[in-house]
């Protein structure tokens, strides 16, 4: 799908150095938006929108140009230079002529050469617009698709709780359902083990006993290794998981009304320290057991060793006193019991029901405090507290997500609204600040606490939905895991249970900013393009001194080469397919993509606008693009033909394409690849046949093949060519190898001119089934060329006096080789020579999902979206 479809005047989503702006002063960090100041910005429409009558404006200037806008006013068009002298004359003449030029550029959206007051007006909106929405962050929920698993041994019944296991590692989770069905999984969500709860002993059937009341809730007691199972049986079941095996050890019963939530505490440091058990209970009342000594168990172990849980009746757990207490406070809720909580700093239990006079309840166990008591109307169905945000989170029936703090009761900080049906969980994500709710209908949203607004909308598509029906849920559908030693390795996740489904969601774990794309420094370390999508080509633009990376999801980044730091990124250039290929536009401001179902757009570099659409001949990949002097387009692939496009000065958004060139049937096989020399006034094809052909620019037709195949020998496919272009521009070498081609390993040097057409040729790589992929070279003098091949290997010749005479027969010299080193684990895709601060530097990039800088005698400067940001100017900078 095109995505820029979806965006305002085609803008697409993207990202730069500064998060409130396109661009910025270098050195004050101060974007146009706040240097230009209301009263600037009067005298600057002032000298856009002079009278017709040449009546003298600013500086006494009279109007060269007018243009009729919208609203009947004439509009005044200024090249660069003029713009650069009203600005200074209106901001100040100690402005820097690069920042102007930059900016004139910036707001010349469509690279036509000039700027008008409705081009900046629109800039000047489009900033502020984004400034304020790179103010809110991105959801922390990510952006991948929820692996929804079925939950077999559930036998249709919902999973009340889904709990997470550390002890002994690996990760595993504990789901327990409605019937009483304990399921063991691992971290991948696979089940390892199951076994449902015992029932009663009077019910005994052939030495088995099935349970058949309904869990309510279940906690994991961490240093014992147990989870605890509250039944409407009014009883507790502690099941063992601490062995290979799962077995239930102690029943609790007799409890005087059913238990509806639990809540465990013990001190993760001091296994020894006591624990507490916490139950609320369907008539508003709070149990509180405190186990006194954990390393001795739960209880009293009974004499005898039965193959039936022990038995134990409430009122007699007075004959355990020296292992566990218990307290309980009554009608602490007008209504059952729904949520428990514990906050051990404070000794406080929190506790919330569906009553409006007792919503949410604070209570100090001591009882020496009085209790904070929360209204809600319609009550609360679940709650969420965060002793460091100190935020308390409450969701129900009224579909709303109330925030309130922790010592003010009377009115909350806010209320988010958005949920269609009652809220049935709700969860505070501390690491972003923001908030998570799930509601009955399988509805997530996530909340930016800050701002109040929602961040993202996921509806989940559980197999069991059925259209006009409720779905089943248990009491406590989420499972939400931070960054802990309890994940390990593990990327922060939620878990929400339907049902008998489960679904699995990641998170991220640091704040992310707006647009899609991440604007803080710590989340681009961790988007570099060292772990990024796979990369299909690079290029150096010399102009902007930026270099410009095509990944295979159709992303584009644009990095600062003195720095390696981002300065722009699109996504979605191509909707879902593979970007293939791209060039610059012969101003260098424009950026020409390729993809592989014969898409081509071209980019505006300064801003990420989508500029134009060309029109796909046919739907087969797109190779290689060329552009010539005069904007005149290029474009070769599986069409088999070379496709010409006019992008010069178009304002349209779709260019349609020239078919004048005499190409029909000329290459037999998709064509691989493009290159030009204006010098000599042609270009040449390559295929996958193995033909090589040169073309007439003037003619727009093929001059003759340097080599075809023929029907006893079949050729391997060409895998690039290099024009020579210092050569080719030098009378005296224009007639010797010129051009470059790699073909299974071996490097050829062809002359286009003259009589004889190789001039030397050699074996790159004496590795069998090598391809050299990529060639450059430094076009100013011609000296080296640089390979990049298959294995990731990269190769320095000494191409100064070599293709320079005609060879012997059947011999195969090779020039000096300068240097060798292997760059990158995978396939270099792309390698190109720059010339930067008087030095020659190699661009590097590879299949294997990095791009970086290195110089010529194999020192690298860094990785492109590495943490530590180099200075090309300072070599002591290099990653080395």
């Amino acid at each position: 799908m095109d995505t820029s479809k979806k965006h305002k005047n085609r803008w697409i989503i993207y990202e730069t150095e500064v998060p409130h702006s396109r661009f910025c002063d270098a050195a004050s960090g101060v974007s146009p938006a706040e240097k230009l100041t209301t009263t600037h910005l009067q005298l600057l429409r002032n000298v856009f929108t002079c009278p017709r009558d040449g009546a003298q404006v600013h500086q006494n200037r009279p109007c060269e140009r007018r243009r009729e806008n919208r609203g009947g006013k004439e509009e005044q068009g200024m090249k660069l230079e003029e713009f650069r002298e009203v600005v200074k004359s209106v901001v100040g003449s100690d402005i820097e002529d690069s920042w102007i030029e930059r900016f004139f550029n910036e707001v010349d959206c469509c690279c036509s050469g000039e700027m008008s007051w409705q081009k900046l007006v629109s800039y000047l909106q489009l900033e502020y617009t984004e400034r304020e929405r790179s103010s809110i962050p991105r959801s922390a929920l990510l952006d991948t698709k929820p692996q929804i698993i079925h939950c077999l041994h559930n036998k249709r019944q919902p999973t009340v709780r889904v709990l997470a296991v550390s002890h002994p590692p690996p990760l595993r989770y504990i789901s327990v359902s409605k019937g009483g069905q304990v399921t063991v999984w691992n971290s991948s969500l696979h089940i390892l083990k199951s076994a449902g709860l015992a029932g009663d002993l009077t019910e005994e059937v052939a030495n088995t006993r099935r349970f058949r009341g309904w869990t309510t809730d279940a906690v994991y007691m961490g240093n014992f290794h147990k989870v605890a199972i509250a039944t409407d049986c009014r009883d507790l079941h502690f099941v063992d998981i601490s062995t290979a095996s799962v077995f239930e050890d102690v029943q609790l019963f007799g409890f005087r009304s059913v238990p509806t939530a639990l809540c465990y505490w013990h001190d993760a440091q001091h296994l020894e320290q006591p624990s507490l058990l916490l139950l609320g209970d369907e008539k508003g009342g709070i149990h509180l057991m405190r186990f006194l000594s954990p390393p001795k168990g739960l209880f009293k172990s009974r004499y005898k060793r039965e193959k039936h849980p022990q038995r134990i009746f409430l009122p007699d757990l007075h004959e355990h006193s020296d292992m566990v207490t218990y307290s309980h406070f009554p009608n602490v809720h007008k209504e059952p019991i729904n949520r428990v909580m514990f906050e051990p700093r404070t000794n406080v239990v929190m506790a919330s029901s569906e009553s409006d006079d007792t919503s949410v309840v604070f209570m100090n166990i001591s009882l020496k405090q009085e209790p904070y008591i929360w209204k809600v109307k319609q009550g609360s169905k679940c709650f969420d507290y965060s002793e460091s945000l100190q935020l308390m989170a409450t969701g129900g029936c009224d579909r709303t997500i109330t925030l309130w703090t922790r010592f003010v009761t009377s009115s909350p900080v806010a209320t988010l609204r958005g949920h269609k049906n009652p809220v049935l969980d709700v969860a505070i994500y501390e690491p972003v600040e923001q908030i998570l709710s799930y509601s009955r209908d399988a509805e997530l949203r996530v909340w930016d606490i800050s701002s109040h607004q929602c961040l993202k909308i996921l509806r989940l598509h559980f197999p069991c939905l059925q259209p006009g029906r409720l779905l089943e849920h248990g009491n406590f559908p989420f499972l939400l895991l931070h960054r802990s030693p309890l994940l390990q390795h593990d990327q922060p996740h939620l878990i929400i249970a339907c049902k008998d489904y489960l679904a699995l969601l990641h998170l991220c774990d640091t704040r992310r900013g707006a647009g899609g794309w991440l604007t803080d420094e710590g989340e681009e370390r961790r988007q570099s393009v060292d772990s990024g999508p796979a990369l299909s080509c690079a290029l150096y633009n010399s102009t902007l001194r930026q270099v410009v990376s095509g990944h295979v999801d159709s992303s584009v980044c644009v990095w600062d080469v003195e720095t390696g730091r981002k300065r722009l990124k699109i996504e979605n250039a191509h909707g879902e397919e593979e970007l293939t290929c791209m060039t610059l536009d012969s101003s260098h401001r424009r950026l020409i993509t390729g993809a592989s179902n014969g898409t081509i757009k071209v980019w505006n570099l300064l801003n990420g606008l989508n500029l134009h659409k060309l029109e796909p001949v046919t739907q087969s990949e797109v190779s290689g693009f060329t552009c010539l002097h005069d904007n005149q387009l290029l474009a070769v692939g599986g069409s088999q033909w070379i496709i010409q496009y006019n992008i010069s000065a178009t304002k349209d958004l779709y260019v349609r394409a020239d078919m004048t060139w005499k190409s029909s049937r000329v290459h037999k096989s998709d064509i691989l690849g493009v290159c030009q020399c204006s010098a000599l006034g042609v270009i040449a094809t390559a295929s996958y046949d193995g033909e090589v052909i040169i073309w007439k620019l003037e003619t727009q037709g093929p001059l003759f093949h340097l080599q075809r195949k023929t029907e006893r020998e079949a050729l391997p496919p060409v895998d690039c060519l290099l024009f020579l272009q210092h050569r080719a521009g030098n009378r005296k070498l224009r007639n010797r190898g010129v051009l470059v081609s790699s073909q299974a390993g071996t490097l050829r040097f062809w002359s286009v001119t003259g009589q004889t057409y190789i001039y030397g040729q050699f074996l790159a790589s004496e590795e069998p089934g090598d391809h050299v992929l990529s060639l450059s070279s430094d076009q100013l003098e011609n000296t080296i060329l640089v390979c990049g091949d298959k294995t990731g290997r990269i190769q320095i010749w000494d191409i100064s006096k070599y293709g320079l005479e005609i060879p012997n027969t059947g011999v195969c010299e090779h020039p000096p080789l300068l240097q060798c080193w292997r760059a990158h684990r995978g396939a270099i895709v792309s390698v190109e020579v720059l010339d930067v601060a008087d030095r020659l530097f190699v661009l590097i990039a590879s299949a294997d999902g990095s791009a970086g800088l290195w110089t010529v005698d194999g020192d690298q400067v860094g990785s492109f979206g590495q943490e530590v940001k180099w200075n090309i100017y300072q070599p002591a900078t290099y990653k080395r």
